[in-house]
């Protein structure tokens, strides 16, 4: 058997990509006031979105090492040849450390555990690409290369309604003071070396949504690529997703389409009903 691929839910990859591409995915876990569950399991987005809507207090922690321990026992035993287990920035969670020890006990030689420095469809390109990598026959070590070639060429650009839900995850830090709290500003941020920054503000949702689109073609432009794969979340905003999906698919035409898909509660949780985010991934050199 080839190398398997292994991510967290965090990755949020389109409906069924997992199972296309034999990607083996571990759900972080969801708190909704006393509901406990699995992030895209037990508790999707719909579910993250009315409850962040009512001011319902919605947490996030990531798998425990057993978790991971049993996923990668699993997968050797049904005959892999070894692991490459891809996660978001261990600057945004505890998700790569539960890995990392779980490989420790597993046996390091066996399973290779990598830091994306990135998150969502930022992730989930890189783990994509380890998958393609993996199903050509690739050695664990190609596998690896391959995902952080392609996350570390990756962009994340987001925008949400509030910079609330951040502030409460302390997952800015020092931005709020960047942006401070005036009425109606849609704050623009990024993922940069594994941390959510704020890149600048905007006084509409509308203007948002159009620099969403001007900083993705800026990207294209940048990689310097013959073309790139795009992605778009939101998290209860679907017709603006597919508004900005359209809009991206007419000014930087990715190779094969623009992918939508909806955060759950890993990410969404700290981003609150109402984010937009694009990603962009060059095509390999």
């Amino acid at each position: 058997m080839p190398v398997a691929v292994v991510t967290d839910s965090s990755a949020y990859l389109p409906d069924g990509f997992a199972n296309r591409h034999a990607v083996h995915v571990v759900p972080l876990h969801v708190l909704i006031d006393d509901q406990s569950g699995m992030d895209g399991v037990d508790i999707g987005p719909v579910d993250v979105a009315a409850a962040l809507t009512g001011k319902r207090t919605v947490t996030t922690s990531r798998p425990n090492p057993d978790e991971f321990e049993q996923t990668y026992r699993r997968l050797l035993d049904e005959g892999a040849d070894g692991v490459v287990s891809v996660h978001l920035s261990r600057e945004l969670s505890g998700t790569w450390e539960s890995a990392r020890l779980a490989a420790q006990e597993v046996g390091v030689d066996r399973v290779r555990v990598v830091d994306s420095r990135t998150t969502v469809m930022g992730l989930g390109f890189a783990v994509l690409r380890a998958a393609t990598v993996a199903a050509a026959g690739g050695s664990g070590e190609a596998v690896e290369e391959a995902a952080v070639v392609a996350a570390a060429r990756t962009t994340t650009f987001f925008m949400v309604e509030t910079l609330e839900y951040l502030r409460r995850g302390g997952r800015i830090g020092s931005a709020a003071a960047f942006f401070g709290t005036a009425l109606a500003v849609k704050p623009v941020l990024h993922v940069k070396d594994g941390h959510i920054v704020p890149l600048e503000k905007v006084r509409t949702t509308h203007r948002a949504v159009s620099r969403l689109v001007d900083l993705a073609e800026q990207a294209t432009v940048a990689s310097g690529a013959d073309g790139v794969e795009l992605a778009v979340h939101h998290l209860a905003a679907h017709e603006r997703a597919v508004e900005l999906a359209t809009r991206l698919d007419e000014r930087v035409a990715p190779l094969s389409g623009c992918l939508v898909s909806e955060l759950g509660a890993a990410i969404g949780a700290h981003t609150g009903p109402g984010m937009l985010a694009v990603v962009v991934c060059p095509a390999d050199r």
